[in-house]
């Protein structure tokens, strides 16, 4: 089974995405992560069961549902390892990640 590693970006991500719920609702921040979580956690059983990015890149999204829109993983595996590159909102605007 594959080992998670979350790079600092990812991490300050999902951060970012935490605060952000917590002013509206500590209960859905709350919620948001063990979202994300778990859909980390399910690349450990099944690393490819994100979409390839056809981008010429190793990299594969994952979207996990939450409310009105989800949470997308962006990340490569590598062997043993499935490298969490970066995770975002599917309604934040943002540059090229």
């Amino acid at each position: 089974m594959p080992q998670i590693v979350w790079l600092p970006e990812a991490l300050e991500d999902t951060r970012r995405l935490r605060l952000f719920l917590e002013d509206k609702s500590p209960t859905a921040a709350a919620r948001a992560g063990r979202v994300i979580q778990t859909g980390a956690n399910r690349l450990a059983d099944f690393p490819e069961i994100g979409h390839p990015m056809n981008d010429g890149t190793d990299r594969r999204e994952l979207f996990l549902p939450f409310g009105t829109g989800g949470t997308i993983l962006r990340y490569i595996i590598d062997e043993q390892t499935v490298v969490i590159v970066r995770a975002w909102h599917t309604k934040e605007k943002r540059g090229e990640r």
